[in-house]
């Protein structure tokens, strides 16, 4: 599970946010599926006997409430990501998702500034590792490994042509 963590932190580049990966199993992001999927397996468990009701209430209760805690989190990393990504190139949200959409990469959006990008953007997702240390999600030496990826992965990502899109964007990139 906390490889799924820096897996986000890492791969989601442009969206570069860690999520809780209470999150991937309390919901799948297809319109509650995965909630009913756990409800459906914890009504089983109760009718077997294996847990009783209200322990299964206690874990319905929880995993919305991970569920809100994580999206909290993404909320603040993807703000942190789309201010460096703002701040680094001196071009606005809405421009960089505009020329997104039309197709390009950030590295041509870049331009000159392709290096600093990728430097400020490693930074930050790296700062992000070091939040998830300091609160428990990962072990100091998942994060150093993590770290040694982290220029590599941004590089790819910022040269991409989407991928790191929104949910509702229908496959178009986010700056």
């Amino acid at each position: 599970m906390k490889k799924k963590v820096v897996a986000a932190i890492a791969t989601a580049a442009v969206a570069l946010t860690m999520t809780g990966s209470s999150i991937a199993l309390a919901h799948d992001g297809k319109g509650g599926k995965g909630e009913d999927k756990i409800s459906s397996l914890l009504s089983s468990l109760v009718s077997k006997g294996t847990i009783s009701q209200s322990q299964a209430d206690a874990i319905v209760a929880a995993a919305k409430e991970a569920r809100a805690a994580g999206k909290v989190e993404f909320d603040k990393n993807r703000a942190a990501i789309d201010a460096v990504v703002t701040s680094t190139l001196g071009i606005s949200s809405e421009t960089i998702k505009s020329r997104l959409k039309a197709g390009e990469t950030l590295a041509a959006i870049a331009g000159d500034k392709k290096a600093a990008l990728i430097t400020a953007l490693s930074a930050e997702i790296n700062k992000q590792i070091d939040a998830a240390v300091t609160a428990g999600k990962l072990t100091a030496a998942q994060a150093t490994t993590e770290k040694a990826k982290t220029t590599e992965r941004v590089t790819n990502m910022v040269e991409r042509v989407k991928g790191f899109g929104h949910k509702g964007d229908k496959g178009g990139a986010r700056a």
